[in-house]
């Protein structure tokens, strides 16, 4: 029977796959996936004998246009009657565009079901040792992207604050924390090529952090973690 599976593949390591999602690439003819989509998955999935499309969004091209690329992709696949998997980093509707292509789906009736994945929000911190709530230190999570002014956000908020997709904007979100009243002394942990085994976590404060990573050239994506909690680092992360 022809479907599309919109699959949440989680933060990048395989082992990380949920059953249900290995279950609907067991089925597919075709996986379209994403640009963050981790090397092992994709290994896995060639090893399995399917045909893997890339459909990721470069830096350079429009949103909505590249949207709407992939959407005709999908529906073309169909129209050839063939299982879809729409292999999508993280979590298919935090923070990616999950969402408009299952309303797409449903605007031209196709037959679609949507598989949970693992969100980069939380794993990448527990993998790198650094608790988001925690009774002592914060028991609120705010959670933005670097595209928006933090200003809008975090004004009296005291909880722990997870920035994704902000490595680039890191100086002007730091000067817009502390405007806002945060600490110069807040501490802040990036988390580079979370759960991989490239993982890195380096942490500083609001006042340096941006200088450190530029001094250690961090390359890869980066997860962004504001708050006390990150003190816990030095306690559990680097312990492991």
């Amino acid at each position: 029977m022809v479907k599309v599976y919109i699959v949440g593949a989680g933060p990048g390591d395989a082992e990380l796959l949920t059953i249900k999602a290995l279950k609907a690439i067991e089925k597919a003819d075709v996986v379209l996936y994403d640009r963050l989509i981790g090397e092992d998955v994709i290994s896995m999935i060639k090893n399995m004998g399917k045909e893997l499309v890339y459909v990721g969004k470069e830096n350079y091209e429009k949103g909505d246009e590249r949207q709407e690329e992939i959407n005709r992709l999908i529906k073309r696949y169909v129209d050839d009657g063939k299982v879809v998997v729409r292999l999508k980093g993280g979590d298919p509707f935090v923070f990616g565009r999950g969402g408009m292509e299952a309303e797409f789906l449903s605007k031209h009736n196709i037959p679609f079901e949507v598989i949970p994945g693992l969100s980069s929000v939380n794993a990448v911190p527990t993998s790198a040792g650094i608790p988001l709530t925690h009774p002592n230190l914060s028991s609120s999570i705010l959670v933005v992207t670097g595209k928006e002014d933090v200003k809008n956000f975090c004004s009296n908020f005291n909880g722990t604050i997870v920035i994704l997709m902000g490595k680039d904007a890191l100086k002007n979100i730091c000067k817009s924390l502390m405007e806002i009243g945060k600490k110069s002394t807040t501490p802040v942990a990036i988390i580079e090529d979370g759960t991989l085994k490239s993982q890195r976590v380096i942490v500083g404060e609001l006042c340096n952090i941006a200088e450190t990573i530029e001094r250690e050239g961090v390359k890869g994506t980066v997860l962004i973690v504001v708050g006390e909690v990150v003190r816990l680092f030095d306690v559990i992360g680097r312990k492991r």
